[in-house]
């Protein structure tokens, strides 16, 4: 972020927009939007309760359980979509489908199929994150140059060592760049399943105090998921950045 022509320090502008917050808060023109320092002194207190630490753990284990089926399923659906051209035909109109329907609409379906329980949100978080990480695997195996697989090949590589040791490597930027969006978007998967499916984790506790109008601790749970879901991202982008020579290698 730059202003006047210097660069200002990282984070930058979330601390401009968390004054404006606290602006706001403060003249008390709605009770929707509390002042954010009130806010923190919330969420110090609600990350001692049970209630906090027990929700937390719920919506943790969903979301990296959902997550962790995305990244083992959709990554060799993607390489394998990529490098083949029958399977591509196949899978891309449907994984394209998915990837732009309104997902909440099947939550319902989900429910019939496989009752009210933490299975259910996990698939709502799985289905949440699959299609970006299946696409990104598939565009990065496209982008791979065909003579390097046909060397791979000419020194004896079996189908299953040209898998893990040219495509899974060659497309890892773009691998690690559909991850990063996948979770991005598995944090609104878990969410909606815990309350639209049943209502525990952080979704029991964002209908309890939307319910109640206690704006502090909604915006308290609500500062601790994004906060949560931006460091992951942030994570995987430096890993992003620290593979992509990779890209230019293809």
């Amino acid at each position: 972020m730059k202003l006047f022509g210097r660069k200002l320090p990282a984070m930058s502008s979330l601390l401009v927009w968390a004054a404006l917050w606290e602006v706001i808060g403060q003249l008390d023109l709605t009770f929707f939007v509390p002042p954010i320092s009130s806010v923190f002194v919330t969420l110090f207190g609600l990350v001692q309760t049970t209630a906090f630490q027990n929700a937390l753990g719920t919506t943790a284990y969903a979301f990296f359980l959902g997550v962790g089926f995305a990244i083992v399923i959709g990554i060799p659906v993607g390489i394998l979509m990529g490098k083949t051209r029958f399977l591509d035909e196949l899978l891309l109109p449907w994984v394209n489908i998915f990837l732009s329907a309104p997902l909440t609409a099947l939550v319902p379906v989900l429910m019939v199929l496989f009752g009210f329980g933490t299975k259910t949100i996990v698939i709502t978080t799985t289905l949440f994150a699959i299609w970006i990480i299946i696409l990104n695997a598939r565009a990065g195996v496209m982008q791979i140059n065909r003579s390097v697989v046909e060397m791979g090949r000419s020194f004896g590589a079996s189908p299953l060592d040209s898998f893990f040791k040219i495509y899974l490597w060659a497309a890892l930027p773009e691998i690690l760049g559909g991850v990063r969006i996948g979770i991005i978007r598995a944090v609104k998967g878990v969410i909606i399943g815990q309350l639209l499916v049943s209502i525990v984790g952080f979704g029991a506790l964002f209908e309890l105090y939307s319910s109640n109008f206690l704006m502090k601790e909604f915006w308290a749970v609500l500062i601790v998921l994004f906060g949560l879901a931006f460091s992951i991202s942030e994570f995987l982008g430096y890993l992003e950045r620290k593979v992509a020579f990779y890209a230019s290698a293809r």
